[in-house]
């Protein structure tokens, strides 16, 4: 399970990392083309807009998975005991019903249906919407993974 887990957290960080440099290269080109050639690049602006969009919901779900995303803990800090325990366990069959609804299978089907190309690099939108239930599988295992490592901790402080 260690090594899923390494295999996991080195693949997102790398994508990440990628997805970064990309940014980070096509921004600079696109300054250099809008201040240096004043021809701003319309590919790069488009490319650099789906990248965006991909490191982000790549970078959503490594923050699941290293259990470090954003949440409002109004409630659930007030709660103590049992109750505790069954709030959480709300809030988290919450959190994988939304994420396996709305970004794996609402995500697939646009993923399917999409049948437009984007106008200026002419890249189906089927591959430009795929990270949507990418992102999804990629949180739905890191809440999983996460699930597993609190049984076994529970079930080993017991010996």
């Amino acid at each position: 399970m260690k090594k899923f887990e390494k295999i996991l957290d080195t693949g997102m960080r790398f994508i990440m990392a990628v997805f970064m440099l990309a940014l980070v290269l096509g921004g600079t080109w696109q300054i250099f083309t809008k201040m240096i050639l004043n021809n701003p690049s319309t590919v790069t602006d488009e490319f650099l807009r789906y990248v965006l969009i991909w490191a982000s919901l790549i970078g959503s779900a490594y923050c699941f998975y290293r259990d470090e995303h954003l949440s409002l803990d109004l409630v659930k800090d007030r709660v103590h005991g049992p109750a505790a325990v069954v709030l959480t366990i709300f809030i988290e069959a919450m959190i994988l019903f939304f994420v396996g609804y709305v970004f794996v299978y609402g995500g697939w089907k646009l993923t399917v249906n999409a049948t437009n190309s984007s106008a200026v690099t002419r890249i189906p939108f089927k591959f430009l919407y795929s990270i949507v239930p990418l992102s999804g599988i990629f949180i739905v295992v890191a809440r999983i993974l996460k699930y597993v490592q609190l049984f076994t901790d529970k079930k080993g402080e017991g010996k």
